[in-house]
Parts: structure tokens; C-alpha cells; sequence
């Protein structure tokens, strides 16, 4: 019992800590319907061009660069990497992400 209670309360701490960026990272990604591992020359790139990195990637620990592009934009960068949209090793170890979003429902005229 003791053992359970030392866990939980471990679990807690943790979850507390975080101040909710697990759950911010799972709704980004809920967006997402492609991620796609950049380089940093290209991250340092489209903050010059003007594109913000979403406040989730900085909340983690080390620091993750994520932005959602266009398609167009995307294949505009030539050192690129697709990779699952999940909370995977080759995400969390990215430096750098690039997030398409899904195309919005409805749009047939």
C-alpha cells in the first residue's frame, strides 16, 4: 500500500510540474496531420520570415521549435523528415518540428 501511495504521489508531482504541457502537446497535435522533423537553419529561417513557434514547444524541456505551415511550405524545405504525428521518441527528441494542419471539413462548393 505504502509502495502505491509513494507512486502516486511521484505520478502527481510530476503531472503538476508540467503545469498541463503534456495536454497542450496532445491538443497540437490532435491539429496536426503531418509532422515533419526541420532543420534549424530553416526553424531560424521562418522566424525570420515572420512565422511564430507555438508557446507549447518552448513550455517543454529541452525547448522544441514546432510551427504550423502550409503544405507549400513544407516542401519548400528541402532537409526535411516526416514523422507519425504521436508523442513518439523521433518527436520528443526533435529540436525542431514542422506541423501541417488538417484541411478544414466542409470546404466542397
Amino acid at each position: 500500500m505504502r509502495e502505491r501511495l509513494l507512486i502516486r504521489t511521484w505520478e502527481y508531482r510530476q503531472r503538476n510540474l508540467a503545469k498541463g504541457v503534456w495536454f497542450r502537446l496532445r491538443r497540437v497535435l490532435v491539429d496536426a496531420a503531418e509532422a515533419w522533423i526541420i532543420d534549424e537553419r530553416d526553424a531560424d529561417r521562418l522566424e525570420t520570415d515572420g512565422h511564430l513557434p507555438l508557446p507549447v514547444g518552448r513550455a517543454l524541456a529541452p525547448p522544441k521549435r514546432m510551427f504550423f505551415l502550409t503544405e507549400a511550405e513544407v516542401a519548400a524545405i528541402s532537409d526535411r523528415r516526416r514523422v507519425p504525428v504521436r508523442l513518439g521518441g523521433e518527436l520528443l527528441q526533435a529540436s525542431a518540428i514542422a506541423l501541417v494542419a488538417h484541411a478544414e471539413i466542409g470546404n466542397s462548393t
